[in-house]
């Protein structure tokens, strides 16, 4: 079974590239850049951009499967040129963010390249995810290896993060596996954690105390502001406010399709502590 990678060295595409690797099939990795890629020995790499279909032929000659990275602009180009060339299953990571409201900028981000999919006539699984949890390494990183310190709203928010590795492990069981065709897959963390909890776990991991400090929604939306645009910070703030009152989903997913329990956070920080800890010089260590 010849099967390609977009998004292969992605958080989660180098987990699924190791995971397919491991199960003795051919992989070939699609990147912009194959020099700097960096991908285990064995892999097929290839150079190629999903925003620029017209140089995905040659990736595409005698692929049968191929896990999609969602690129929506070019989605439905891509997804023809692949049942063109034969393809005859994609696996998409997509996102849980197409079970809310559409007018959730990341539901018309995800939903847009799972209906080009669905258009192609391949066969498709989608594999959506909740909340990544190294999403954490980007909005507290630097603040505790700094500061030792959280700052953010709604710290009573509870999210069942999951571990990229454990959405991984179900994409390459839909790309190896048959039965997987047509799966909607709801992947979580094995339990919902507040924010005030994940740091707790994160101080645990790393040995030493971090302070969490509450921020008001306004100085949120101002501290968030700095980086993402408007319309992502609102919808954001609104995800964590939704989040106190109802907390996320609790899927058995990973079980169901790998056999084994879904990682813990605590696993996952443990796998990253190193991230959260500065070295002599003061940079991230």
């Amino acid at each position: 079974m010849n099967i390609l990678l977009t998004g292969a060295t992605g958080k989660v595409g180098r987990y699924v590239t190791e995971g397919v690797l491991a199960r003795g099939h051919r992989v070939r990795a699609l990147t912009r850049t194959p020099g700097a890629a960096a991908l285990p020995a064995g892999v097929e790499v290839v150079r190629g951009d999903l925003e620029q279909p017209q140089t995905l032929p040659a990736a595409l000659d005698g692929i049968d499967r191929m896990y999609l990275f969602p690129v929506p602009g070019t989605a439905h180009e891509v997804a023809a040129l692949a049942r063109k060339a034969g393809v005859r299953h994609i696996v998409v990571l997509s996102s849980s963010s197409v079970l809310e409201d559409e007018s959730n900028p990341s539901h018309q981000h995800h939903r847009t390249v799972e209906r080009a999919v669905e258009d192609s006539g391949a066969d498709w699984t989608f594999v959506r995810p909740d909340e990544f949890a190294g999403n954490v390494l980007w909005k507290w990183g630097e603040s505790i290896r700094t500061e030792n310190v959280v700052r953010t709203p709604y710290g009573r928010a509870a999210r069942a993060i999951v571990h990229e590795a454990d959405i991984a492990a179900v994409i390459v069981a839909a790309l190896l596996e048959d039965g997987h065709a047509g799966e909607q897959y709801l992947v979580t963390g094995p339990e919902a954690l507040t924010q005030i909890e994940q740091v707790r776990t994160l101080a645990k991991a790393i040995g030493r105390e971090i302070r969490f400090e509450e921020l008001s929604r306004a100085a949120g939306h101002e501290a968030m502001s700095q980086v993402m645009p408007p319309p992502v910070v609102e919808m954001l703030l609104d995800y964590l406010a939704e989040s106190v009152v109802t907390p996320g989903p609790v899927t058995d997913a990973v079980r169901r399709v790998t056999g084994r329990e879904a990682r813990t956070f605590a696993s996952w920080a443990a796998d990253h502590a190193d991230r959260f800890v500065a070295d002599r010089s003061g940079s991230a260590g």
